[in-house]
């Protein structure tokens, strides 16, 4: 049961922090009712207990005129007296002490524009609150802190300020308007700028073509480059295979050719084998 209790309370806090701009840490104002509620069931401290509510941080207030009113009430509410003395105090800008009930009123005003949490045991106050939007309101009930749904009118509130939000005024559409011919009128000057200068553009490439070929035709220059065509050519005679002589080796390698004085053999030789050890061999038998 907790768990769905904390789920519904985040719920309702991201409700009033998307739709009206509350923001960490949430201020709370109290009256005199729900500081003596507190105090009675011993709900303390009091901070740490609305936090947990709110699932974030709080810094709690509360005005003059509540002070003043529980200081009216006697000695039955002192321990409350003492505790709203240490709360932050809320201006209430008016000359003369009010009941707490219309301090809290005027201080909320018509929009809520400080983003109070209020708190209050007062039914009466928390059903003119609901007609109020942007007003979170928070009670107690035994020794457990509720946070109240939103109204259907805080509801509707939303709904309708989000559709108006969807929507131009009067006053926005004629400024769109005004901005949208500026911008045409600017792009038809861009675009006459921009026509002009490629007319110009081509002009001077055309004059400038026409310099170049009289310039050539002075000077007996041809406009276009005659190359040359390639001819074939022979084989590479370094990737050739030498030519074979049809020549008997054997008469090739009886032949010499004589240089000058010296005379110089061919290369090729028989080889001439001792026969010394055989010899040997029959000698010694």
């Amino acid at each position: 049961m907790r768990v769905k209790k904390q789920k519904r309370h985040r719920k309702i806090v991201r409700f009033y922090t998307a739709c009206f701009g509350f923001r960490q840490p949430y201020k709370v104002l109290c009256d005199g009712t729900f500081v003596h509620h507190l105090i009675e069931n011993r709900i303390t401290p009091a901070d740490i207990a609305l936090s947990n509510t709110l699932a974030a941080p709080v810094k709690l207030f509360a005005t003059k005129c509540v002070i003043d009113e529980l200081k009216r009430l006697g000695q039955s509410h002192s321990d409350a007296l003492n505790a709203a003395h240490k709360l932050a105090v809320a201006r209430c800008e008016h000359d003369k002490m009010k009941s707490a009930d219309a301090c809290l009123v005027e201080v909320i005003g018509e929009k809520n524009p400080e983003h109070f949490f209020v708190a209050t045991q007062d039914v009466d106050l928390r059903k003119k609150f609901q007609e109020v939007p942007g007003v979170p309101l928070i009670f107690g009930l035994r020794n457990a802190l509720l946070l109240e749904p939103p109204s259907a009118f805080q509801r509707q509130f939303v709904k309708t300020s989000e559709e108006q939000r969807s929507h131009m005024t009067k006053s926005e559409y004629k400024i769109l308007k005004k901005k949208a011919k500026n911008i045409l009128a600017i792009e038809e000057i861009r675009d006459s700028s921009n026509e002009n200068e490629d007319v110009e553009d081509q002009k001077l490439e055309m004059q400038t073509e026409k310099k170049k070929h009289d310039a050539r035709k002075g000077l007996g220059v041809k406009d276009r480059p005659q190359f040359k065509r390639k001819k074939a050519k022979g084989p590479n005679p370094l990737s050739c295979k030498k030519k074979r002589s049809h020549e008997n080796p054997n008469m090739a390698s009886q032949k010499e050719s004589k240089d000058g004085n010296a005379t110089v053999r061919s290369r090729s030789r028989k080889r001439k084998r001792s026969r010394g050890n055989k010899n040997l061999a029959v000698t010694d038998s």
